[in-house]
């Protein structure tokens, strides 16, 4: 073995045999009982990030410890078409390498250059994914737009909308100008405005203002006056078409019925004051209608007919009735031009601050326009009221959210659902299936224009026969809406088609429902819950069992990891290591603007000044999966990552030195006389059970970090601390120590196997690695070819001996005394070997004491530990700890060096600390309410009481025997 431990030399080679060996692959007609996960289908855009790695560390943790302890285990890997990401990338691609647009291509070709970009670049982030050891049953990949799952997301809507529970309707939508798309909720970020703010705009060159409701007046027909109205996006006046006063507004209510004359076009505007087109909490006065809807306005009821034309593009403004002095004009350029059109006019009434808030596109940054538009939508109301009672309602329970608190959020989503707006304006997805059929003697051919022309089908021909059916002996056309779906519809379906539905495939029969299901908290509603409706609703149960939200993470300072602020964490460059020069590079090939740029370098060196150093996949997995206990939220300290690389190597040096002490010819042992076991072998097998049942029982309730702890605090602070170190003596060559050799060499190697089992599902590279080095066990009791497809541990009930963990909690403490009054001396005292004392307060302790002499000097590093008299002259001439209410330890000194003065300080203040407890416990047992306190607490108060009088009686003693000095 090499001295020291490389994480790129273990890693390099055992995930290719792993997979090779057919380890990952789940076997639909296993008799062992299934489970399964689907991994979150990341973005085909997508390279590796943190995120991605906690994702990746925490279900490959579940997978593996599942895969040992015998389940039939499925872990799909998927990867997500990811429609908006997808094609704003490829759109960059086609315009910086040949200036073109992908109109300019046409969609046909533009989609051929999405499925090459997919090819090329689509398994980037999976293979990253690989670094990490993820056991993902590669034979199962999937694309959500490949043939299976587009299959499924077609069969998917057809039977929705036979269910009717899929139909189409005029909506106001989150529009992106940039995208020229709807887009969902969770896509739009929102600025809160306080007052008159200018924001800066994708593809303005001077900034933008917000914040500010502008007034302006309309001219009524017949010479009657004007009307004002007010709104945040005046440019909208443009498209409108008539005017709402509230019924109570006394100063107008007499117009209704009358019409105001639009400034620009001459189109009139009628006004209405019935009280049907307006909302009271919008306080009296006239609101103008527009069919780009101002936020600050009210929705426009329909009972009026009134003219809905969408005027807003990107490429400007379109009048509708034709011809326009602002047409083709930027609608932020319109925003101003209108202002000044209007004031030429005479029409302008000012403007005042506004407080409002902005909606911006996530992707684009570009400023969200409200919109009236047709598009393709979900009724969710019974399906969420589904999905609400399997998770909140006891006598239909069928999924546990962990961590509990997510429930509330779960019923607030759920209680308050509106129905999904499914239908995207993109080229790149899943076509909506779904034909507009134009009758030859339909009064109006615009696409779409009659509602009642829509037949939705699998496939064209299936279209053809039912268009057929619907309008028989008439002459029509058929054109496909050009729509595709929002990528989250076929991501909800993916646990349904990742297993094949909506085939009745063997995957489908053994693998459905999932077992759990971990993704982050973000995104509950808008996967998770559309997993759990469309999973009940056409897989006939809920698509699993359980759902562990992950927390977010965040950097070392608890900041949200951004670009601009050089933060970032790349897990590459975690597991490989990187300079401070190349992470100052990744900047610079990003897009941040010049101020933001200096900022990142800025925060680089401060967090990173050396560099990140190599770490290693496992070090970093087990860094992750620890930090799950932080709340929501994950503060990622690096400096933590590298502890855990060093841990690695502390766990190759053990392995390294068992080897040395088992020897070539060592063959494992097939039992264990437990009888005839040293008492460090004893023990060590006894805290190995608890382990191993604080693992298991962590892992079965999804407490990933107190799982972490347990194995972690055993490899450490018993095994390589404790045990490793207490059986040194028994190898020093002496025969008189050939039966605890013996008898240590096979603890020694049972502690090994069963401790790199426990940790394997953690850490899987270095585990293998040094499992594999391990003496094999001969015959039919022979180990498995890898530690992967081993058993997981499992407690062997002889082992538990709680007498003996006792005796070694004195002991322990014993040593730790002693070690604590070594680290109070000069630095050139420290590492001598001294005589060391115990003085006992009771004899019982005082044999068990004895009996593990050999045991304390060992691990103290004593040149000899002897039990004596509370009265030994000796103790005069030592230094003292009182370790607890049992004993004292003492270390002696060279003749004349005690400062036997400073040590009566030490002990007097260690009497006035003890004697305030006292006097503080004594004070609260003695009032007269104290008889309310429940028993168990009472006697607790007892025993501490008992303990604080035997520390003193103990303190008292040692001041005496320096007193002799």
């Amino acid at each position: 073995m090499a001295k020291q431990y490389s994480p790129a030399a273990v890693e390099k080679s055992w995930y290719p045999w792993w997979e090779q060996s057919g380890y990952f692959v789940a076997d639909a007609s296993s008799t062992k009982p299934a489970f399964t996960i689907v991994l979150p289908p990341p973005n085909v855009t997508g390279a590796l990030h943190i995120g991605h790695a906690l994702t990746a560390a925490i279900q490959d943790t579940i997978v593996r410890w599942r895969r040992m302890s015998g389940y039939n285990v499925l872990w799909v890997p998927g990867m997500d078409h990811a429609g908006i990401a997808t094609q704003v990338v490829v759109e960059k691609k086609i315009m910086r390498d040949s200036k073109r647009t992908r109109h300019d291509i046409g969609r046909e070709n533009f989609v051929k250059e999405v499925w090459k970009w997919k090819n090329d670049h689509g398994s980037t982030i999976l293979n990253q994914e690989r670094r990490l050891g993820v056991s993902l049953d590669w034979s199962r990949e999937c694309f959500t737009m490949d043939e299976q799952r587009s299959k499924a997301v077609t069969e998917a809507f057809v039977r929705l909308y036979e269910d009717r529970l899929i139909y189409r309707d005029h909506r106001l939508v989150n529009w992106d100008c940039v995208l020229r798309t709807a887009i969902s909720d969770i896509e739009v970020d929102h600025k809160d405005i306080k007052e008159r703010t200018l924001l800066k705009v994708p593809g303005y060159d001077t900034p933008v203002e917000f914040g500010v409701l502008t007034s302006f007046a309309y001219p009524l027909e017949g010479d009657l006056g004007e009307i004002v109205v007010a709104t945040t996006r005046v440019e909208t006046m443009l498209g409108d078409t008539g005017i709402a006063v509230h019924p109570e507004d006394k100063r107008y209510t007499h117009l209704h019925g009358k019409y105001a004359i639009h400034p620009f076009n001459g189109r009139r505007l009628p006004i209405v004051c019935d009280g049907i087109l307006v909302d009271p909490k919008f306080g009296t006065g006239a609101v103008k209608i527009t069919p780009a809807h101002d936020p600050n306005d009210f929705d426009v009821g329909k009972r009026h007919n009134l003219e809905f034309i969408n005027i807003l593009t990107n490429e400007g403004l379109i009048n509708s009735n034709g011809g326009s002095t602002f047409e083709g004009m930027p609608r932020f350029k319109a925003r101003v031009a209108v202002v000044e059109a209007l004031q030429q006019k005479g029409l302008y009434r000012g403007a005042q601050n506004n407080e409002m808030r902005l909606g911006v596109c996530s992707r684009t940054n570009d400023v969200v326009e409200p919109m009236i538009k047709p598009q393709w939508y979900v009724n969710c109301n019974d399906m969420a009221k589904q999905a609400l009672d399997v998770v909140v309602d006891e006598s239909c329970k069928k999924i546990e959210i962990i961590p509990k608190q997510y429930t509330a959020e779960w019923r607030r989503w759920l209680e308050n659902i509106r129905d999904w707006c499914i239908s995207r304006q993109l080229w790149w997805g899943h076509r909506v299936p779904a034909w507009y059929v134009t009758l030859e003697d339909d009064q109006l051919k615009e696409f779409g224009v009659y509602a009642d022309h829509w037949v939705v089908a699998r496939n064209e021909e299936e279209a053809q026969s039912e268009a057929n059916r619907i309008f028989g002996g008439k002459k029509f056309q058929m054109t496909q809406d050009p729509d595709v779906l929002d990528t989250w519809f076929s991501s909800g379906l993916f646990p349904l088609s990742v297993l094949g539905w909506p085939d009745n495939t063997a995957d489908f029969r053994t693998f459905y429902p999932t077992s759990v299901l971990e993704t982050g908290h973000d995104i509950l509603f808008f996967w998770v819950a559309r997993m759990v409706m469309l999973g009940m609703q056409l897989g006939g149960d809920v698509p699993f069992r359980k759902v562990y939200l992950h927390p977010m993470i965040r950097d070392a300072h608890g900041r949200k990891m951004s670009k601009s602020l050089g933060n970032v964490i790349d897990p590459l460059e975690v597991i490989n290591g990187v300079t401070l020069e190349n992470l100052h590079k990744r900047l610079e090939e990003g897009n941040l603007d010049p101020n933001e740029l200096v900022v990142a370098r800025e925060g680089q060196v401060k967090d990173f000044p050396n560099g990140i150093a190599e770490c290693g996949a496992d070090a970093l997995r087990f860094a992750l999966v620890s930090y799950t206990a932080q709340s929501d939220k994950i503060n990622l300290d690096i400096q933590r990552v590298v502890g855990y690389r060093q841990w690695c190597n502390k766990l190759w040096n053990a392995i390294r030195f068992a080897m040395t002490k088992l020897g070539d010819n060592y063959v494992p042992p097939t039992n264990l006389n437990l009888d005839s076991l040293p008492f460090s072998c004893k023990w060590i097998l006894s805290v190995l059970n608890k382990a191993i049942c604080k693992t298991d029982t962590a892992l079965e309730s999804y407490e990933f970090s107190d799982a972490c702890t347990a194995v972690y605090s055993w490899w450490q602070f018993q095994l390589c601390d404790v045990f490793i170190e207490a059986i040194k003596p028994y190898f020093m060559g002496d025969d008189k120590f050939s039966e605890e050799r013996s008898a240590a060499r096979d603890t020694l190697w049972i502690c090994l196997d069963n401790g790199l089992r426990l940790l394997h599902p953690f850490m899987p590279y270095v585990t293998e690695e040094l499992w594999q080095r391990l003496p094999q066990v001969a015959g039919n009791l022979a180990k498995k070819d890898s530690i992967m497809i081993s058993e997981y541990p499992s407690a062997v009930k002889e082992w538990t001996n709680e007498e003996i963990e006792n005796e070694m909690d004195l002991v322990e403490t014993l040593v730790k005394s002693i070690r604590s009054i070594r680290a109070d001396l000069p630095a050139n005292e420290r590492l001598g070997r001294k005589p060391a004392f115990a003085v006992c307060r009771t004899d019982a302790v005082g044999d068990v004491i004895r009996s593990h002499e050999l045991e304390i000097s060992t691990l103290a590093s004593l040149s000899s530990f002897e039990v004596l008299a509370e009265n030994d002259a000796r103790l005069a001439t030592c230094l003292v700890n009182v370790a607890n209410e049992h004993f004292s330890t003492y270390l002696q000194q060279a003749q004349g060096s005690l400062n036997a003065e400073a040590e009566r300080e030490k002990l007097i203040k260690r009497k006035d600390e003890i004697e305030k407890q006292r006097d503080t416990l004594q004070k609260k047992m003695n009032a007269s309410s104290y008889q309310k306190v429940p028993k168990p607490i009472q006697d607790e108060d007892v025993k501490k009481l008992d303990k604080l009088l035997q520390e003193l009686s103990i303190v008292e003693q040692a001041y005496e025997n320096l007193e002799q000095h």
